[in-house]
């Protein structure tokens, strides 16, 4: 028996064969492998801060930037934003697959990140 994902083959390999019940080994593989994936695929949120009165302004401003940069380097990004922290302090952000995330904050210098909790 052959996947297509590597993970799988590795642990069929290593488990199938040895348990009396290969059905629900294989279930256990494939949730397993499913954790594995979706902590590869994790978002970031990458944070510009701005501060002073015209802090708002100036964070719309730069976000209208923001899609600029991902039009012009045709990335597969649709969740950019604007938060309001409080009169004096906004941000703006942009959500990133963690896999995608070194060439964009190397190329726009976000002051900060975090993981993105949907």
């Amino acid at each position: 028996m052959v996947y297509k994902n590597s993970n799988i083959n590795l642990y069929y390999k290593l488990f199938y064969k040895r348990l009396k019940n290969p059905i629900i080994t294989f279930f256990k593989l494939y949730l397993n492998n499913n954790l594995l994936l979706s902590l590869h695929m994790r978002k970031l949120k990458l944070i510009w801060d701005f501060h002073g009165p015209n802090a708002s302004k100036i964070a719309q401003h730069h976000e209208i930037h923001l899609k600029e940069y991902i039009q012009l380097e045709n990335l597969n990004i649709s969740i950019t934003g604007v938060e309001d922290l409080n009169d004096v302090h906004s941000i703006a952000f942009l959500i990133v697959n963690e896999d995608k995330m070194k060439p964009i904050r190397d190329a726009l210098k976000p002051h900060r990140g975090q993981v993105y909790d949907s």
